[in-house]
């Protein structure tokens, strides 16, 4: 079998701009990813107001524009008033979607200074499923409304001057789900959303909102429930949600790096539903996928929330991410940038401990995990334009898929003309070597070939050994003339940077 992979980059084939939005994240109030993560008062890394500046290192090398907050599931029954206003007086309640206390100590305004702190901004989401226009109407003016009434002089109370002004809402989360609170059909839903949207809108017309589509491609209802909440809201909101979450359940590498396959299917199925509305209405509007969940699990809900009932932060779903993850991921961001066109705001889910790449000891110390460096690159060089690679890659077959190109790619160019070519090698027993074609660009050299591998597809980083697996830029890309020449390790992610030459 030829194992060659040959990729074809023309700088006239471009599938878009790719919005700054796609680099976000997620902050939600489950387990320890706020408390005992981004947030830990009188932990010897804390500042005054108790944000943890070691984790905010890690947070702020990101480059997030946004983070989405504060559920996901934990939006479906919170009063966001219990978060505001004097801590002394803030409500302990039970917490229904992840079975713990929640204290209230951190809220609205919290995730605000935060932010500030982190240099990203916020998707705020309301609660549709024990709450509705009402609430959503009284949460935005207290964030956005400038002064005069009574929820923005209630901010202002708080110490809050400046009105927030936050832009991109959530209007709720994951309502097709039957372990959601407040769960709707997609026509129930899709009604109660555009009667939210056009009442916020009349509140702020600056503001964009996301329709809350299919929590997963698997889920029975897709694409029905979203092709039901569009018809009712399509006019009226600006983006639609979708999550996924891939895993390795199987304990099976090579169907594990395939799952992506289902990202792309996934994707392709959401544009497809969104432009079937567009046309059914005859809509002159192109709806936008907010992709703002995404990542790998493997974690199951029902054996973790359950364990230990009524606790405040315990350690939920902590995943112990590695480096097949890794590949996982970095693959999951090649199909973003592929659809850079259509995909205007994507979220890592999510930040800190619970389903993220950074993990903290509660009073202790912090680490990341072989993903975060996935995430880095793509975050630092997946800037600019999104260029269309045509990919003939060697493919094989697995459990669940077939045709499965060991390879795969996405090339994007930035303002300063520097050439950015993400590839995955899926293959876990070989490298293989890999020929780029560049069309049309001029004179490029190598300035760096990034890769990330490792002896082991288990192989993680620990408190202990935090540098087990990281990147190098000891890959051995090389050009001549037009052509790039590099061999990409087995089961690896990398990074192939080329400047242009004077």
């Amino acid at each position: 079998m030829n194992r060659k992979t040959r990729i074809t980059l023309d700088k006239d084939f471009t599938i878009g701009k790719i919005d700054d939005k796609i680099f976000s994240s997620f902050v939600e109030l489950l387990g320890r990813c706020v408390y005992g993560g981004i947030y830990e008062p009188g932990h010897p890394m804390a500042d005054e107001k108790g944000f943890r500046l070691d984790v905010l290192k890690f947070t702020k090398d990101l480059n997030l524009t946004l983070n989405r907050f504060p559920g996901g599931n934990f939006v479906s029954s919170y009063r966001w008033e219990d978060g505001v206003g004097p801590k002394s007086k803030r409500p302990k309640r039970p917490e229904l979607a992840w079975q713990c206390i929640e204290p209230n100590q951190f809220g609205t305004n919290e995730m605000v200074e935060w932010s500030k702190l982190n240099g990203s901004g916020i998707i705020m989401t309301v609660n549709l499923g024990t709450r509705g226009i009402e609430q959503a109407l009284d949460l935005l003016e207290y964030c956005n409304f400038p002064e005069g009434s009574y929820y923005s002089d209630l901010r202002i109370s708080h110490g809050y001057k400046e009105p927030h002004n936050i832009k991109y809402w959530c209007l709720s989360n994951e309502v097709d789900g039957v372990w959601q609170v407040g769960q709707k059909t997609g026509t129930e839903y899709g009604r109660l959303a555009r009667e939210t949207s056009k009442a916020m809108k009349l509140l702020d017309n600056t503001i964009s909102t996301i329709l809350a589509g299919s929590s997963s491609p698997s889920q029975a209802t897709f694409p029905a429930f979203d092709a039901d909440a569009l018809d009712e809201a399509y006019d009226f909101v600006d983006y639609l949600s979708i999550h996924q979450y891939l895993s390795n359940r199987e304990n099976d590498t090579r169907n594990y790096v395939a799952k992506t396959l289902s990202t792309e299917a996934y994707l392709k199925s959401a544009i497809a539903t969104c432009d079937f509305i567009k046309a059914k209405h005859r809509s002159k509007k192109t709806m936008m996928i907010s992709f703002d969940e995404f990542n790998t699990w493997d974690a199951t809900m029902a054996e973790d929330r359950f364990k230990n009932r009524w606790q405040f932060a315990p350690s939920l779903l902590e995943q112990v991410y590695n480096m097949e993850d890794a590949v996982v991921l970095g693959s999951m961001l090649i199909v973003i940038l592929k659809h850079a066109d259509r995909v205007g705001i994507a979220c890592l889910s999510e930040l800190v401990n619970s389903i993220a790449h950074i993990r903290t000891e509660t009073g202790g110390g912090c680490w990341v995990l072989p993903p975060y460096y996935s995430y880095l690159l793509f975050s630092k060089y997946g800037r600019g334009i999104s260029l269309l690679p045509v990919i003939d890659s060697p493919k094989y077959d697995s459990v669940q898929y077939t045709d499965v190109p060991f390879v795969d790619a996405a090339a994007t160019i930035d303002e300063g003309n520097c050439l950015s070519i993400f590839a995955i090698n899926r293959d876990v027993d070989n490298s293989i070597p890999v020929e780029v074609l560049l069309r049309g660009f001029g004179q490029y050299r190598v300035k760096e070939h990034i890769v990330l591998e490792s002896e082991n597809p288990k192989d993680t980083n620990t408190k202990e050994n935090p540098n087990n697996v990281v990147p190098h830029s000891n890959g051995n890309a090389f050009m001549d003339g037009d052509v790039v020449y590099a061999e990409l390790p087995r089961l690896s992610w990398n990074v192939i940077r080329l400047e242009k030459m004077k």
